[in-house]
């Protein structure tokens, strides 16, 4: 029985060993080539809402790109093979159109001395062969800028970030198309009383209190809850000097002055390279309010 049990595992390992090769040999090898215009996508959040771009970025490579291989007067796709793919988790106003929250395909019609952006609905399309201007969600125009250096690569980025704006360009070759997006912060205000009216959640004292010192809203609610704030660390020092900017946008430049000359004291202790950057602000706080 036992040899039996032996002569039965040779015959198992005889036929593992023989076909195993076969198997390994009939498994086909994955190969890849790189692609001609590689595939990017960008992230960008401005103010709370987060926009996503997926497009190709095709290279000059010798080429001539805006009036030969991207005609002028012509729909593009703003890159290479899918139309490029544009989306907003909130409602934005793109170069002055307001737009909801959405997936949507960017188009551009390039021209020497102005173009057409165009937010078109999302199709999922290949090129710009099915682009239909019945779909068009707006058409914005902008004025393209000369650059004194090539850029090689098709580039879309964003600059000139602000908590309720950003700048997206469209960048290749010597030129660059800057389009203008802002979005609506204020709508924020209803949600941020709402929070700091609860007896359920953390109040965020201190950033309700910038919040309101930098877009305009009731400075006297944002001393308060900047005093909260400093009540629940009081060595902060950095969070008294807010407190001075906020009296002195009040127009209480007494008292921006003692909150900035304590803050100062508190800095100048501290011996910490964060001290050293508020005593510089505190410094120039005060100068500004004498």
């Amino acid at each position: 029985m036992f040899n039996l049990k032996i002569k039965s595992l040779v015959v198992v390992l005889s036929f593992l060993l023989f076909f195993s090769p076969i198997t390994a040999q009939t498994t086909p090898p994955k190969l890849e080539f790189p692609a001609p215009s590689p595939a990017s996508t960008i992230k960008q959040r401005v103010g709370v809402t987060d926009i996503e771009i997926s497009y190709s970025r095709p290279s000059l490579k010798g080429r001539k790109a805006f009036g030969n291989l991207v005609p002028f007067g012509q729909i593009w796709r703003t890159g290479a093979n899918s139309a490029t793919k544009i989306k907003f988790s909130t409602a934005i106003n793109f170069g002055g159109a307001n737009i909801p929250a959405g997936t949507y395909e960017l188009f551009t019609i390039p021209g020497p001395a102005e173009w057409t952006v165009i937010v078109h609905k999302d199709s999922s399309q290949w090129g710009a062969y099915q682009y239909k201007p019945e779909n068009d969600v707006t058409r914005v125009k902008a004025m393209p800028v000369s650059l004194s250096s090539p850029v090689e690569s098709f580039t879309i980025d964003f600059s000139t970030l602000r908590d309720d704006s950003a700048t997206l360009n469209l960048t290749w070759e010597k030129t660059s198309v800057p389009i203008k997006i802002t979005v609506d912060l204020i709508s924020l205000v209803p949600q941020i009383e709402a929070v700091m009216a609860s007896s359920e959640v953390k109040k965020p004292y201190a950033n309700a209190a910038m919040f309101y010192l930098e877009h305009g809203q009731d400075l006297t609610k944002a001393a308060a809850w900047m005093d909260a704030a400093i009540a629940a660390q009081p060595t902060a020092f950095f969070l008294v000097y807010r407190k001075a900017k906020i009296l002195a946008a009040a127009g209480d430049k007494a008292g921006a002055l003692a909150a900035a000359t304590a803050s100062l004291e508190a800095a100048m202790k501290a011996k910490s390279p964060v001290g050293e950057e508020y005593t510089k602000l505190n410094q120039d706080l005060i100068a500004s309010l004498k």
